[in-house]
């Protein structure tokens, strides 16, 4: 199901190129700081441009007077009606975690997963280098997800889990939109990245929260905010049996404040991914993804 025949054009690599030298997590952090000003004409100033340049649809909001909003980080995080993304149903599938586009999906083979023509990276790079976590994605499946703008910026569970690890990953903060993916090598394992790994009824599954330019916080329903501040070195929470957190098929795992991708592994080679998710693809949070 990958797309291996799309090459970096002269555009992508104009875009691409100047962000090795740009101070990544400085212009990150100002984000951060723009997007949580309370002052009322300026945010509703960014949400009404936003909503404007990326075509937002804002009757799903829960809330659809701008003014409810705090910041304009209330507004990228906005909760939906619960009737807008209704989730899978089946005990044998599983549903999307997020809305956004398929970048690419498909066979993790022999620990290595594609990301565009010309590249590929390591599954236990991503994953921190931890051998022990990694070695349950060897073979297995992959979806790398890429979340615009105009998308709902919560992540929500494919399936039923049971947390066993969360990993913080340091690293460069790399747009992660599809001409950078098919210009910087490793672009996934190079970025800083929040990763969680549950256990479920398919076994293992690792959602791969990774950051990038502008995206300033990456927050999980357990921890609450993960990152900033931006950490060295690597650091690696593990669960027990006394703390027993269990997430639930469709319920919000965790948040982007500012868009990003959701790159997630699955240990099981025998699930199959629903032909809906071809690469460039949009999907929607809930419907269905892989099945058994």
């Amino acid at each position: 199901m990958t797309n291996e025949n799309k090459t970096a054009s002269f555009a992508d690599y104009r875009f691409a190129l100047p962000q090795y030298i740009i101070p990544h997590h400085l212009i990150s952090r100002l984000t951060l700081i723009a997007t949580r000003i309370k002052t009322k004409w300026f945010k509703n100033l960014i949400i009404n441009w936003v909503i404007k340049r990326y075509n937002v649809n804002i009757s799903e909001a829960l809330d659809e007077d701008i003014n409810v909003y705090e910041n304009f980080n209330q507004f990228f995080t906005r909760p939906l009606k619960p009737s807008v993304r209704p989730i899978a149903e089946g005990d044998t599938v599983l549903c999307c975690p997020v809305d956004g586009a398929v970048s690419q999906a498909g066979d993790i083979k022999d620990d290595t997963i594609f990301q565009a023509k010309g590249h590929e990276y390591s599954a236990r790079t991503l994953l921190g280098g931890y051998e022990d976590v990694a070695e349950h994605f060897q073979q297995g499946k992959f979806a790398t997800l890429y979340l615009s703008p105009r998308d709902y910026h919560r992540i929500h569970m494919p399936v039923t889990g049971t947390l066993k690890h969360m990993i913080y990953v340091p690293g460069r903060l790399f747009s992660v939109n599809p001409s950078t993916a098919r210009v910087i090598p490793n672009v996934f394992a190079r970025n800083e990245r929040v990763i969680a790994i549950f256990d479920t009824q398919f076994g293992a599954m690792a959602m791969v929260l990774v950051g990038a330019l502008n995206v300033a916080c990456i927050e999980t329903v357990w921890q609450g905010v993960v990152t900033p501040p931006h950490k060295q070195p690597i650091h690696r929470w593990v669960y027990d049996q006394e703390q027993d957190i269990v997430l639930n098929k469709g319920e919000e795992m965790g948040r982007f404040n500012m868009g990003s991708t959701v790159v997630c592994l699955f240990a099981n080679l025998d699930l199959k991914i629903d032909e809906a998710f071809s690469p460039n693809a949009p999907i929607k949070m809930g419907q269905a993804f892989l099945s058994m």
